[in-house]
């Protein structure tokens, strides 16, 4: 049995906060896999059981709201004995914009509260999708900002990002995260997907960080100067001489 768990808050006054997209896309996941079993309330949240590809998969939705998500985790956890490594863990990501990704296995919990409660119940070595939903610029409005409904104008990035979470969700319960990656990067991003692959790039990691691309910006006049061959000076002479004067007489560069 894998786990793949979505962090959020339960209720309906909650269920469209940025706080809940880890619920969102454990939702997706479910919607688009007709083989899961309807949502059932067990180890103090909601379960799904179904098969994605050939791995038996129980989906989560702690109900425990996201600080005491590590109890509702463990308990499912210590059930199937599940080792860490085959639990994914799928959540909101302040530093991250939104629309882009990050897989990661192990690790601190960078502030968050669910993965702080989930770490200290089972440990740090689960695998972990984070899902960017940008950051409000300040420390003090993040509480607001996370507990606040996406924008309308969201679904143009979240509903393709969570469709492809959900189309690929069999190479997470795999564990192929590195292929899980590049299969997103290749659907979401193309053309970064199509210059990683040129560079020779091959792990998730790699594909996420490549650079941006496009056409060097304008330098300016300093710049050139600094980039251009060194002019051609005399070496002998009374030029020569009058020259090695200015500069002190020294032969560096």
């Amino acid at each position: 049995m894998k786990l793949i768990v979505g962090l959020g808050n339960p209720g309906s006054k909650y269920e469209r906060n940025r706080h809940n997209i880890g619920f969102m896309a454990v939702d997706e996941i479910h919607r688009r896999h007709s083989g899961f079993t309807p949502w059932k309330a067990r180890f103090q949240g909601q379960t799904s059981e179904g098969r994605l590809g050939s791995e038996k998969v129980l989906l989560l939705k702690p109900s425990t709201f996201m600080n005491e998500s590590g109890r509702s985790v463990g308990e499912a956890m210590r059930f199937y004995r599940i080792e860490p490594q085959e639990i994914v863990v799928i959540y909101d990501e302040l530093d991250l914009p939104p629309a882009k990704f990050r897989m990661k296995t192990g690790g601190g919990h960078g502030g968050h509260n669910g993965l702080r409660s989930i770490s200290a119940h089972i440990g740090q070595d689960y695998r972990r999708l984070r899902l960017g939903i940008g950051h409000p610029g300040d420390k003090k409005l993040v509480s607001n900002y996370v507990l606040g409904d996406f924008a309308k104008a969201d679904a143009d990035w979240m509903e393709p990002l969570l469709t492809e979470i959900a189309d690929n969700a069999d190479l997470l319960a795999n564990g192929k995260d590195s292929q899980f990656a590049n299969k997103m990067t290749l659907a979401l991003e193309p053309e970064k997907a199509r210059r990683s692959s040129k560079s020779g790039t091959g792990s998730s990691k790699d594909t996420l960080a490549t650079a941006k691309p496009g056409k060097p910006k304008g330098q300016s006049h300093i710049r050139q100067a600094r980039q251009g061959k060194a002019p051609q000076l005399p070496k002998s002479g009374p030029m020569a001489d009058m020259l090695k004067k200015l500069l002190g007489g020294g032969d560096k560069s």
